[in-house]
């Protein structure tokens, strides 16, 4: 199954997301009743219909008869085929910018073997002392919840996209945290910032 193959929901996107981290928080496989709530919804027939698509898509496998059955599927045990990344724009690494849409794709096989990766060229220099410099190639994994502290693909106000790590101070506020002095956190209401993705690694062409 190649990565074009890949077809997900933003419902079935989110469960996958909730399960992996809960995995990596507790070591173990959540419950679909905890899945259910984990994702704001109550069905755990839902739940279910969405688990069959990850099955599908090669990213989980799941037990039968088992509470907590539920397996993540590592990249090296699927068989992606040629894997190519969009490269889909620019992101920035100071002052937020206008997300611009490109056509070209990077063959990055021998790299990356996740699914629902894609790529961004850095602009800017604000997660320097992260390693992360202009004109580098992030390479991130597609994601609508990160945790706390991750290096995070943000969107705000649906119109500008930055590279930040974030912070979450309650429901209502969210930090983006540059990792350079020069610049200052940006802090938003929730609202205001959606997660496209989460950082995975880079090139430096």
């Amino acid at each position: 199954m190649t990565l074009e193959n890949m077809m997900l929901t933003d419902s079935e996107s989110k469960t996958y997301d909730f399960i992996r981290h809960y995995i990596d928080r507790h070591g173990y496989a959540p419950k679909l009743p905890e899945i259910a709530e984990g994702i704001g919804i109550q069905s755990t027939g839902v739940v279910h219909r969405y688990l069959q698509s990850l099955i599908h898509e090669g990213l989980i496998e799941v037990t039968p008869y088992r509470h907590r059955g539920i397996r993540l599927v590592a990249p090296n045990e699927r068989d992606y085929g040629d894997l190519r990344i969009p490269l889909i724009g620019q992101i920035a690494a100071g002052q937020p910018i206008e997300a611009i849409e490109q056509e070209e794709v990077l063959d990055l096989a021998n790299l990356v073997s996740r699914k629902k990766t894609y790529a961004l060229r850095v602009k800017g220099d604000s997660m320097i002392d992260e390693g992360i410099l202009d004109g580098d190639i992030v390479i991130c994994e597609k994601a609508i919840t990160a945790p706390e502290g991750a290096i995070v693909v943000a969107l705000v106000d649906n119109s500008e996209a930055t590279l930040k790590r974030i912070k979450y101070h309650n429901k209502n506020m969210v930090t983006l945290l540059p990792a350079n002095p020069k610049y200052s956190p940006q802090i938003y209401k929730a609202e205001q910032v959606r997660i496209q993705g989460i950082f995975l690694g880079l090139i430096r062409l």
